[in-house]
């Protein structure tokens, strides 16, 4: 569990979500237990954190948060779009995303993709898409790359062993894109999560968000958005039970389904839901250890 912690952590500190990692780096310095270089850690990364970034009441922290995004999207635009785009750039960015053996590198090469201005890049993309070897969060983030390059249409391409057929133009940007159904599903475990941790919300998110890189098109993705009740209930469920078993290593099936009022009529689909989620999260962790150097 203090692994999970640590490389959430990282995570958003690598992301800038430094009011999130406040949050976490309070709820771990008062657990019991660990050895006191944990804390000792924790305390001063803390320390620094709050100083660096102070709470909003003094609105210094919303101050920050108005101001800096648009110098940070500029600067990051900067970096991957550099102003010589030579044969030879676009030419390593291109085989960095079809070859590279590491998910993180093919992901920026995508992000710089957006910006290269060559005319045949396009087409290169939607032939390479064709392949049934690509991680499914790698085609998904290629989906969203051609969306901004501006590309509309449908695409027929293989995510988890289906044939799925995707509109380009229909390819979500961020969370908020998504249909609302599927808004429903995450803050609903998201509620029901928070009472047991003050922390689990966010873990519930995440797991949330990367579950949807991995199904999205996918007959999985289709059935979450039946817009009923008894489907946000059996994905909530599933998406805390996964949650548990990935943080933790065990969960309560029988306190899960009773909580999100799984009946006998109901089962059924949210053991269909349970498989697609934990292939996923057994999924995520393979890819992680595949990363690691």
């Amino acid at each position: 569990m203090l692994d999970q912690y640590q490389i959430q952590l990282t995570r958003m500190l690598e992301a800038e979500q430094y009011k999130e990692a406040k949050q976490l780096l309070r709820f771990l310095v008062q657990c019991q237990g660990q050895e006191k270089r944990h804390y000792e850690e924790w305390e001063s990364l803390l320390d620094w954190l709050v100083m660096a970034f102070p709470d909003g009441s003094d609105n210094e922290e919303s101050s920050i948060v108005e101001s800096e995004p648009e110098d940070e999207t500029a600067l990051r635009e900067q970096l991957l779009n550099p102003h010589n785009q030579d044969e030879a750039y676009i030419n390593q960015v291109l085989y960095i995303m079809q070859h590279h053996p590491m998910i993180d590198q093919q992901m920026l090469a995508l992000e710089r993709i957006v910006f290269i201005e060559a005319e045949n890049v396009n087409d290169i993309m939607l032939e390479w898409l064709k392949r049934e070897d690509i991680h499914p969060m790698v085609q998904f983030k290629a989906l969203q790359c051609l969306r901004k390059r501006g590309l509309t249409g449908g695409i027929s391409i293989v995510r988890l062993e289906e044939n799925v057929l995707l509109d380009i133009e229909s390819t979500p940007l961020s969370m908020d894109d998504f249909p609302q159904q599927i808004g429903r599903i995450v803050e609903r475990t998201e509620a029901v999560a928070e009472i047991d941790d003050p922390t689990l919300p966010h873990f519930a998110r995440e797991l949330w968000k990367e579950s949807l890189q991995y199904l999205y098109g996918t007959t999985a993705y289709q059935w979450m958005l039946r817009d009923d009740d008894e489907t946000v209930d059996c994905f909530s469920a599933a998406l805390h039970l996964t949650l548990n078993l990935t943080l933790y290593g065990s969960a309560n099936d029988d306190d899960i389904r009773d909580t999100y009022s799984i009946t006998d009529a109901m089962r059924f689909r949210y053991e269909q839901a349970c498989r697609s989620l934990r292939s996923v999260a057994m999924l995520l962790q393979t890819g992680e250890d595949e990363d690691q150097p």
